[in-house]
């Protein structure tokens, strides 16, 4: 045991090192399983008599006496190195508690094979002092040291059950041969490539972030228009900031998993794929075996969703914390930063301005529809560094489409069906999932070459039909598709036309970008903006649809114009009270207070005597929880169905294996999983990871609406 607690030391120290807070983490790493100094490798796992029962105490509350002294509220990550962050209440307990004697027998017998313990238990304060003036940058600092000691935590345990002779961890990327990789892939790509009337302006954005990067680590925005080059330029400035000031890993967050799947495979060609993790999956594993399968984003480059990034960072549960840590010393780019939630804004602009003030980090804004964050008060004393000195002039000379609005009389969405079935290319984007299979439908009724996406279909299923649609353009043959709002941000598709629902601005403007994309179109793209009487949206879309329509629409300004789109942001927060908000201020006071369980699940109902929490007053990026279902009935090699069989005979312990599965796993929403129609048709496999036994269409994949009437029959 004494052997684990120095490995995990040196391992939590290398890790908490960037940020300063080197000795904590040893200290933390070292006294970790501190009431386990008794105990076997196999007893740390299922218990020394053989029940799976823990033996020997509460081993992690000794670990947090002995530390808290001199660690503080940071004795809290060894509390919740197993079940996860919990409050500062949890340690008033301890501050005049005597050991009782069995646990005194344990820590002597601890500090007689680590002697090195004694001095840090009566040594000096560990906590940073610059840590110790803020409680929010106590709070962010906590998170990060938890994570760090997680890892350490998991990869040494995992190196001893994989018999190996040490943990394993990729060592420090040599960034500058990754930048260098890039710069001759790119060249070489673009080479290949047939020119397009908008590559002088993509090229003059790359420059001017190419520029950009020398600059100091801070916030940096990129306003790029659709279809300016924004995914390359991104890594680019990202890559060279990270070589010029020694920065470990470049992490790319979008809003939507397709943009995820696409950018990985951008990213893979031009730097390889042994140095891109690609991440969106969120399984929630249970167990301490299957916690070593969690994703720790140990690579130079991550590809990951807003979703799982800022989950993350404000979760409290080891698997998914365990790669916080990896946040500090680095660049993050927010691609299509407005799709990050209004309600959330607070805490999430306060959590970055945290990490690039006190944790070396670097963030880039990135976005054809930026967001006026600056009139928020969480930002409005940051220092924003614009990539561009003059947007406006660049949009206009971007400017490929015009909009057409469809909104009065309302048009049903036959009548749609019927105008888009006149297009040889169309691309239609609704609201929801319902709306989107039954516009598909009503095409396939009219006949024609009819394509669906959506995200009831496994990453492989939409990565197969979105390769089969630009090939269709690419050769000019007639393709109609129907898509949720997955595809309108950052997907690369060209139609000469696109038919939009009725939507945030900002949304219009996304899905305008994959009208004439590349500018080579004899006129125009058009922009149909229809208002379907019988089509659905989102609760969510209700206030920002109301301020749409106020800032944009016939005889009004178009979704393009920077303009009125910073009026519109700056109307909205009013509307909404970002900056007021139950929610956001509720989150804000419960990270002040250190209440870890509050920010995740939500603060107690009635002051905790009904024993429930407030979900809706928690931090959480999507309120309709989802869970991860793969799908074995796409693939027709069986693929999915071995890598589940191994998943399963190692009880979730392989990274690996969960990262090969994301291609064939759908996120359902938690409340159709819950129906029992639809909850008879999976199976455990690992944590909330669960197998789909039902069938999987051949359009539009995992089908409720199908599943209901075959119930009905």
């Amino acid at each position: 045991m004494a052997g684990h607690l120095r490995s995990t030391a040196a391992l939590t120290r290398n890790f908490t090192a960037p940020f300063g807070a080197g000795d904590l983490g040893a200290a933390l790493g070292l006294l970790h399983d501190a009431g386990k100094a008794d105990c076997g490798w196999q007893d740390r796992l299922r218990g020394a008599d053989g029940t799976g029962n823990r033996v020997g105490g509460d081993h992690k509350s000794l670990g947090a006496r002995l530390l808290l002294d001199a660690a503080g509220p940071a004795a809290l990550a060894v509390l919740g190195h197993h079940g996860g962050l919990g409050a500062l209440e949890d340690l008033r307990g301890f501050v005049a508690k005597d050991l009782d004697p069995a646990d005194r027998a344990t820590a002597d017998r601890l500090l007689a094979e680590l002697p090195e313990a004694r001095p840090i238990i009566d040594g000096e304060p560990l906590i940073p002092e610059a840590w110790r003036r803020d409680p929010l940058v106590l709070e962010m600092g906590l998170r990060l040291a938890f994570s760090a000691l997680v890892d350490a935590d998991h990869l040494d345990t995992g190196a001893h059950f994989a018999g190996l002779a040490g943990p394993q961890v990729a060592p420090p990327a040599d960034m500058a041969t990754l930048l260098r990789r890039f710069e001759h892939r790119r060249a070489a790509l673009l080479a290949d490539r047939p020119a397009s009337p908008v590559d002088g302006v993509r090229a003059e954005l790359y420059a001017a972030a190419v520029a950009a990067a020398a600059g100091p680590p801070g916030l940096y925005r990129l306003p790029a228009p659709t279809g300016s080059g924004k995914t390359m330029t991104a890594a680019a400035f990202a890559l060279h900031h990270a070589v010029r000031y020694g920065q470990s890993r470049v992490i790319v967050a979008v809003p939507f998993v397709t943009i995820t799947e696409q950018n990985a495979q951008v990213y893979r060609e031009l730097l390889g794929a042994e140095n891109v993790v690609e991440h969106h999956s969120a399984v929630e594993q249970d167990g301490d075996r299957a916690r070593l399968g969690a994703e720790n984003w140990d690579a130079p480059f991550v590809v990951t969703t807003t979703v799982q990034l800022f989950d993350s960072l404000f979760g409290r549960k080891p698997a998914r914390s365990r790669k916080l840590h990896r946040l500090a010393n680095a660049v993050i780019v927010l691609d299509e930063v407005q799709a990050l939630p209004a309600q959330l804004l607070v805490p999430i602009l306060d959590g970055l301005r945290l990490l690039t003030e006190h944790f070396g980090t670097t963030v880039l804004l990135a976005s054809a529809t930026q967001p006026a964050f600056q009139h928020l008060q969480v930002w409005q004393q940051m220092r924003i560094t614009d990539v561009v000195d003059q947007p406006a002039a660049v949009y206009d000379r971007l400017r490929r489409v015009r909009y057409e609005w469809w909104l009065d009389p309302q048009p049903t969405l036959a009548e749609v069906a019927d105008r888009v079935a006149s297009q040889r290319q169309a691309l239609v984007v609704v609201n929801t999932v319902r709306d989107a299979r039954e516009l598909a439908g009503l095409l396939n009724e009219r006949g024609g070459a009819v394509r669906h996406l959506s995200t009831r279909m496994c990453p492989a299923h939409r990565r197969a039909v979105l390769a089969e649609v630009q090939d269709r353009l690419a050769a000019d043959e007639p393709v109609l598709l129907v898509s949720t709002q997955l595809i309108e941000a950052g997907v690369d598709v060209d139609f000469p036309a696109v038919y939009r629902a009725l939507a945030p601005a900002d949304s219009l403007q996304q899905a305008a970008g994959r009208a004439n994309r590349e500018g080579r179109r004899a006129e125009p793209g058009r922009v149909v903006v229809f208002d379907a009487a019988d089509a659905g949206a989102p609760p969510s879309y209700r206030t920002p649809v109301g301020v749409t329509s106020i800032c944009f629409g016939p005889g009004r300004a178009d979704p393009d114009d920077l303009i009125v789109l910073e009026d519109y942001y700056r109307r909205l927060y009013e509307a909404m009270g970002t900056d007021r908000g139950q929610r956001a201020t509720t989150i804000q006071r419960n990270r002040r207070g250190l209440d870890f369980a509050a920010v995740a699940d939500g603060p107690w109902i009635e002051a905790g005597e009904s024993g429930a929490r407030n979900p809706r007053l928690a931090f959480r990026m999507l309120d309709d929880e989802t869970v991860p279902v793969v799908v074995t009935g796409y693939d027709g090699d069986g693929e999915a169905a071995r890598l589940l069989a191994e998943l399963r005979a190692t009880d979730g312990a392989r990274r690996d294996l969960f990262r090969a599965l994301q291609r064939f796993t759908v996120a359902m929403p938690e409340r159709l999983m819950a129906r029992p129609d639809v909850a008879a048709l999976s199976a455990p496999v690992v944590g909330d990871l669960r197998e789909w036994l039902g069938d999987y269409h051949p359009q539009h994949g995992i089908d409720e609406d199908e599943i209901a009437k075959e119930m009905v029959w």
